[in-house]
């Protein structure tokens, strides 16, 4: 099982980002799977959820409103989009793949800085 996110991201703030994350070895349809980040100096995040099969998505309070998660079966790939981005959002983002209740494999993070 590997999931492999894009690369680091510099963005102005108002801009907006799209994060992948290309998963293989399993049955892409079959996990939901996790959009967390972890600003520095803090802990995990929990953005909210996908489930490719479907598209069902559920967003953390905090960000209703604000993401968009997409799933490609077709590339069995998840995207977080974030617009209007703020200095805040600076963070690592990490997708993890959802299995009985628990976090088991995790991409290597994407790094998004939000700078001016």
């Amino acid at each position: 099982v590997q999931l492999v996110q894009s690369g680091a991201e510099l963005r102005n703030p108002g801009a907006s980002v799209k994060v992948s994350c290309k998963t293989s070895g399993y049955t892409f349809t079959s996990y939901y799977i996790d959009w967390v980040r972890q600003a520095p100096g803090q802990g995990l995040e929990w953005m909210g959820r996908i489930h490719p099969e479907d598209g069902e998505t559920s967003y953390a309070q905090k960000f209703q409103g604000r993401l968009t998660f997409t799933a490609d079966t077709s590339t069995s790939t998840v995207y977080v989009e974030l617009p209007s981005l703020r200095s805040e959002d600076t963070a690592v983002y990490y997708c993890v793949r959802i299995a009985t209740m628990a976090r088991d494999y995790w991409g290597q993070g994407t790094q998004v800085t939000v700078s001016s």
